[in-house]
């Protein structure tokens, strides 16, 4: 019996093992950012003050949306933290964006989306009215 015992506490030690374990709640702790708002961004440094020209991108394009409830997380803070996404999401890259807690992809994604209109209707399911409805038509010359 104390074999059996010595050989479990031996594998709970092994770095494979808690390297596993990290991953898996790793994930469980993602899977719960990403799902309890709307929009969720991982950048580099913070909406006010975004530390690369990608993140403050993806910030402007939320704003010009008027966009100002949601989630972010800056990887900087927390070199777990990303890493963790980039395994969550399978995306290489930061920033990432996701709305109702699916991954929509990085600043490319996100500009392309911005670009078409396909943005404003991704919004619309979410409950969120774009503000570049309201915006006024520009005036045309005569």
């Amino acid at each position: 019996m104390s074999w059996c015992v010595s050989r479990v506490s031996a594998a709970l030690r092994s770095p494979a093992l808690r390297r596993l374990l990290s991953q898996s709640s790793s994930r469980e702790h993602l899977d719960g950012l990403v799902k309890k708002d709307k929009v969720v961004v991982f950048i580099k440094g913070t909406p006010a003050q975004p530390l690369c020209g990608f993140s403050n991108a993806v910030v402007q394009i939320l704003r010009m949306h008027g966009v100002d409830d949601y989630a972010a997380y800056n990887v900087l803070e927390d070199q777990d933290l990303r890493q963790g996404v980039k395994n969550y999401s399978n995306w290489p890259t930061i920033p990432q964006v996701f709305l109702n807690g699916e991954f929509v992809g990085g600043c490319d994604i996100l500009l392309q989306m911005h670009q078409n209109g396909d943005l404003v209707e991704e919004l619309k399911k979410l409950g969120i009215r774009s503000a570049l409805l309201d915006a006024e038509p520009s005036q045309e010359k005569k």
